[in-house]
């Protein structure tokens, strides 16, 4: 079943703090994986930062786009995600479920 749609703020901050470990271990190492790491932090949590800005809307039009900021941000999470599993850097197995969180 579904998690109810109420629970995305905690959702998106629970991906983002899973995004933070992994990036964290991919930090550990230099060059390719380092710069995919930061590229993979800032949009990941950035999905859950336009959330929250979302929850303090003004209006329903500034509430509609910081949602859509933050599904723009979770598409380019979904790929560096693709790219991490595609060039065997982390394996596709480790980042199955992060993949399916953020569609």
């Amino acid at each position: 079943m579904d998690e109810p749609k109420r629970d995305i703020p905690q959702r998106t901050f629970e991906f983002a703090r899973r995004v933070v470990k992994l990036c964290m271990a991919l930090d550990q190492t230099s060059g390719t994986s380092r710069t995919l790491a930061n590229q993979l932090l800032r949009s990941a949590t950035a999905i859950g930062a336009n959330v929250e800005e979302g929850q303090a809307s003004q209006s329903r039009a500034d509430f509609t786009a910081k949602y859509y900021i933050a599904c723009k941000e979770a598409r380019e999470t979904h790929y560096w995600l693709r790219l991490l599993a595609a060039s065997e850097i982390v394996p596709e197995s480790r980042l199955t479920e992060l993949i399916d969180k953020c569609n």
